[in-house]
């Protein structure tokens, strides 16, 4: 998350009071981290009681994109899947404008993340990532994947004159032996439906109910949706091996953390015989989509407050390793 907007608490007090039903507006802080988006707790006061909101200002995705990810996070939120629900207004809106960009409120899930997961945390992900797309299964609405290989293959000329022969080299003909392996049968396939897309170790939250001991943890919740889409399940299984399964080398699949996602993801939903035999090619397109992505946020940023660009290296080397597989 990061601060291309900057919001004060003068800038939403009034429409915070009239337009929602959660008090009056206390304090709003900037959250850092992240890419994509304007992001802020707000805390909000009514009766006594104190509530601790997420409010997001979207500076890439439209109003016509956003509903697919709001009704995506109401849907999940009422079948159990703990995520942030959006905040609806008196009207019942739960997209607005603010400061002349699309904006949405959710709540604020409990916990805090796992930066250096164990084996636990590794299953827990799985386990509820699988209930998440079983979950997702019956949501009517679909979107495309806004970061899966059309994007790729624009992004990737914008940004080869900044790399050496050898990165261009792994880069292009990695783009082709993916642009190979979404157009077959076996591709096709594979299931799909709703799916995360982004689901790295920050935007999962685990409620420590031991205070700071891990081994008490348990799921508070998967968040930030805005990468969301309608793509292969095995992708988003793969996107999140790639995060959350690292060996200490932060680039190797480190087998007892890898086991443990793997086998809980399939206690809930086992893998065809399909997505066992595309893993291999799966687990790259994972790779590739984050090398292009953060390569581009590298070397064609965008202005903001609070916003530190990834070293896009880290994705270049798993890319490498996972090719090795």
């Amino acid at each position: 998350m990061a601060v291309f907007t900057p919001v004060e608490l003068s800038d939403i007090s009034e429409w915070i009071a009239q337009d929602f039903d959660i008090g009056r507006a206390t304090d709003i802080r900037g959250i850092h981290g992240g890419i994509e988006n304007s992001n802020f707790f707000l805390d909000t006061e009514r009766d006594g009681k104190k509530q601790e909101y997420v409010l997001t200002i979207f500076e890439r995705l439209s109003a016509e994109q956003l509903p697919y990810y709001l009704e995506l996070m109401r849907h999940l939120a009422n079948k159990g899947i703990p995520v942030p629900k959006p905040l609806e207004n008196k009207d019942g809106k739960i997209l607005f404008s603010l400061k002349g960009k699309p904006a949405a409120i959710v709540s604020k899930l409990p916990g805090l993340s796992r930066l250096a997961p164990e084996a636990k945390h590794c299953a827990l992900v799985g386990e509820m990532l699988a209930k998440m797309h079983l979950a997702g299964g019956d949501f009517k609405q679909t979107q495309d994947n806004l970061r899966s290989l059309s994007w790729w293959q624009k992004t990737v000329p914008q940004v080869t004159s900044h790399l050496s022969e050898s990165q261009k080299t792994l880069l292009t003909t990695e783009l082709a032996t993916q642009e190979q392996f979404f157009s077959s049968a076996d591709y096709a396939s594979l299931p799909q439906g709703a799916s995360h897309c982004d689901l790295f170790r920050d935007n999962v939250l685990f409620d420590p109910k031991g205070a700071s001991d891990s081994s008490q943890d348990q799921l508070g919740g998967f968040f930030d949706f805005y990468f969301a889409g309608t793509d292969k399940w095995l992708f988003d299984l793969a996107v999140t091996a790639n995060d959350w399964c690292l060996a200490e080398n932060k680039q190797d699949l480190d087998p007892t953390r890898f086991n443990a996602l793997m086998d809980a993801y399939q206690s809930v939903r086992p893998l065809t015989d399909k997505e066992r035999s595309s893993w291999p090619l799966m687990i790259r397109a994972a790779a590739l989509r984050f090398w292009i992505s953060r390569l581009w946020d590298f070397y064609l940023p965008r202005d903001a407050q609070m916003l530190t660009p990834h070293d896009p290296r880290h994705f270049e080397n798993i890319l490498i390793s996972r090719k090795a597989l």
